[in-house]
């Protein structure tokens, strides 16, 4: 079992920036793929970033690359996500989720591919 809990979310103004933390909890960290997802009201989750085991490879939802990015330290056992230029659009509760399976790109920008996953913390945009 891996035990993730995510903190970093409040309420921000339009144009500013906010940073994630995900901390992770019972196996090694480094034996996993982690990703960010978030879900708004009424909405389906949607796929944010991803980042291989190493940290080496990173993938980025349209609607958040060049604004957002991705990042994991494998001493601390705790991935990032650093979010600039913050729009309404934005306000979610964002989750981490981590699985053990070689990176994938495809496989890992889809929720139902991942194994574990944290309660999420709440990020508001206000305009």
């Amino acid at each position: 079992q891996v035990q993730l809990v995510e903190s970093g979310g409040g309420l921000v103004q339009a144009g500013g920036s906010l940073r994630l933390s995900c901390a992770a909890s019972g196996r090694t960290f480094s034996n996993y793929v982690m990703g960010w997802f978030r879900q708004a009201p009424g909405k389906e989750r949607e796929f944010v970033a991803t980042i291989s085991k190493s940290g080496g490879i990173t993938n980025y939802a349209d609607s958040v690359k060049g604004r957002f990015t991705i990042s994991r330290d494998n001493v601390k056992n705790t991935v990032f996500l650093q979010m600039n230029t913050l729009k309404p659009e934005d306000t979610a509760v964002y989750l981490c989720a981590a699985d053990g399976r070689s990176y994938n790109g495809n496989v890992h920008s889809r929720s139902r591919n991942y194994n574990y996953w944290g309660q999420g913390t709440q990020v508001t945009v206000s305009s």
